[in-house]
C-alpha cells in the first residue's frame, strides 16, 4: 500500500483533517504501507506559506510523521511533495490529453453555465452543489490561454468501484460534471486535475478519504484512464466530522483548529480522542 495524507495549505488543521490522517496512518500502518504527505497547494491565491508551518508542526505533535517525503524535508526548502512544484508535470499530463484530442478551450464562468443549465447537479466536493457542464465551448475551436481554461473530455458511461467502507458504487461522471475543468480560466490547475495526475505519477495504490469527495471518484478513475492508468487506485470513504449545523468543518467557517485546541492545553491523545469521539456520536 502506498496512500497520502494531502492537505490543502488555506488554513490550519481541523479535527476534520484529524480523522483523515488517523485513517490514513492507520490503514496504512495495518497494511505494512507506506504514507505519503502531499501538500495540494494548487490554489495560488489561497495558499499560505504560514499554514504549511502549521500543518507541519501539528502533524509533528500529534506523532504522525509521514514516510516521504520527511517533515524535515519540507521544511528544509524545495523537495518532492508540493504540487506548486508539479507544474510541468500537469502540463505534460494535459498535453498527452490534447494529443488525443481530448482538451478544447472554455471561456465560461460559473454564473454562465449555471445560467444555461438552469439546475443545479449532485452536492460535489466542499458540500457545493455541482454544476454539470453543459458542453457549451467543445465545438466553439477555443484554445487554452490566458483567459481561457482548459476542458477534458469525458466519454459517457458508468464507473464502478468497489469502496472499502461504503461497498459497491456506480457513478456516471458525464451527468453529474460534464467535460472537466483542468485548468480555470486564470491558469491554476483544478484540484480534480491536479490530484489524479499526481496519484498515478507517484504511484498510489489506496485513496483514503472523507465521504464529502465520494462523487470525484468516478470522474477521476476516467481522466487516470485516459492518461495510461491500467488499474485504478483502492478508495475508502471514511465519515465526516458534522458540526453543530449538521454541515461538515470546514476552514472557511472558523471551525475549531488543532492550533486551537494546542493553546488551550490539550494533549495529543485529547486531541486525537476527541476526533474519534465526534465521529462515533454522528
Amino acid at each position: 500500500m502506498i496512500t497520502r495524507f494531502a492537505p490543502s495549505p488555506t488554513g490550519h488543521l481541523h479535527l476534520g483533517h484529524l480523522l483523515n490522517a488517523i485513517y490514513v496512518w492507520r490503514l496504512a500502518g495495518d497494511a505494512g504501507g507506506q504514507v505519503r504527505l502531499r501538500i495540494e497547494d494548487h490554489d495560488r491565491e489561497r495558499s499560505r506559506p504560514e499554514f504549511e508551518r502549521s500543518i507541519l508542526d501539528d502533524l509533528e505533535w500529534l506523532g504522525l510523521r509521514p514516510d516521504v517525503p520527511s517533515i524535515s524535508a519540507f521544511r528544509a526548502g524545495p523537495c518532492e511533495g508540493r504540487q506548486s512544484d508539479y507544474l510541468e508535470r500537469y502540463q505534460e499530463a494535459l498535453e498527452r490529453l490534447d494529443r488525443d484530442g481530448r482538451v478544447y478551450g472554455c471561456d465560461c464562468s460559473r454564473a454562465q453555465v449555471l445560467g444555461r443549465v438552469g439546475r443545479v447537479g449532485l452536492v460535489g466536493r466542499a458540500g457545493e452543489d455541482e454544476i454539470p457542464y453543459d458542453g457549451f465551448c467543445s465545438a466553439r475551436g477555443l484554445r487554452p490561454g490566458p483567459g481561457v481554461g482548459a476542458r477534458v473530455r469525458l466519454d459517457p458511461g458508468v464507473e464502478t468501484f468497489d469502496d472499502g467502507m461504503l461497498g459497491w458504487q456506480q457513478q456516471e461522471p458525464v451527468a453529474q460534471c460534464g467535460d472537466l475543468l483542468a485548468r480555470d480560466r486564470l491558469g491554476h490547475w483544478t484540484y480534480q486535475f491536479a490530484v489524479t495526475v499526481d496519484d498515478l505519477a507517484e504511484g498510489i495504490t489506496d485513496v483514503i478519504r472523507g465521504r464529502d469527495l465520494l462523487a470525484s471518484t468516478g470522474r477521476q478513475m476516467q481522466l487516470a484512464r485516459l492518461l495510461g492508468r491500467t488499474t485504478p487506485p483502492a478508495f475508502f470513504h471514511h465519515p465526516l466530522i458534522l458540526g453543530a449545523d449538521g454541515e461538515k468543518l470546514s476552514k472557511s467557517k472558523g471551525d475549531t483548529s488543532l492550533r486551537d485546541l494546542r493553546a488551550a492545553g490539550l494533549s495529543p491523545a485529547h486531541v486525537i480522542a476527541r476526533a474519534k469521539a465526534a465521529v462515533d456520536s454522528a
